[in-house]
């Protein structure tokens, strides 16, 4: 039993991160570790939603830069690397706010997204973080196509993937937030499970 379903106790932790980029089963392992700990998700699309709703991007360029600026997703996966840093960067602020007001009022949530930066200082605290990585761009690529059959086969959007999560692995490493492969799928919520059981607590997401 891979124990997906189990419902557990009131988890030591009042936030726990699964960070990583698209197409690399965030959404299913969280959902199964929200299932296991009877914690809801905070979905980071949702708070880039909010925050589009209600500036203009005179306020906030980064993370409108995708809507005012179509046409970038079609340069070098290279570029539209750095434009995703700098969109996860201009959100930090947001998402650790989100963050704090869990830890503050003691309710637990589980955070997943792709603009999540590793934690690059580390503190006490109830918040811990995992992060997924696939670098197998033949892989990602088939995922895509698994979830997204009538996209067609997305190269340009698998590269892009894989390496700008090379460079949150890095991130990640280097804060001492542990890092895993998403296969085999079958116990990857078990593997997210330990590897944030017993780890150091850490603040998020302070960026570079």
């Amino acid at each position: 039993m891979n124990g997906t379903d189990e419902v557990r106790g009131l988890p030591d932790w009042r936030v726990l991160v699964v960070g990583g980029v698209s197409g690399m089963g965030k959404t299913g392992v969280s959902r199964a570790l929200a299932r296991r700990y009877d914690v809801p998700v905070v979905e980071v699309d949702d708070i880039v939603e909010a925050l589009l709703a209600v500036t203009l991007p005179e306020h906030l360029p980064e993370v409108h830069f995708w809507r005012t600026h179509p046409e970038a997703a079609r340069q070098t996966p290279e570029s539209v690397v750095q434009h995703q840093i700098a969109v996860a960067e201009a959100l930090a602020p947001a998402i650790e706010a989100v963050v704090a007001n869990h830890v503050d009022t003691d309710t637990p949530v589980i955070l997943d997204g792709d603009y999540i930066l590793p934690p690059l200082l580390t503190l006490e605290g109830p918040v811990r973080a995992v992060f997924l990585h696939e670098d197998d761009e033949a892989q990602v690529t088939a995922n895509y196509l698994r979830r997204e059959p009538e996209a067609g086969a997305q190269r340009h959007r698998a590269r892009t993937s894989v390496l700008y999560g090379r460079w949150l692995a890095t991130q990640a490493r280097a804060a001492g937030v542990p890092v895993i492969a998403p296969r085999p799928w079958e116990d990857l919520a078990d593997r997210a499970a330990e590897a944030v059981t017993g780890t150091g607590l850490h603040r998020l997401p302070l960026c570079e």
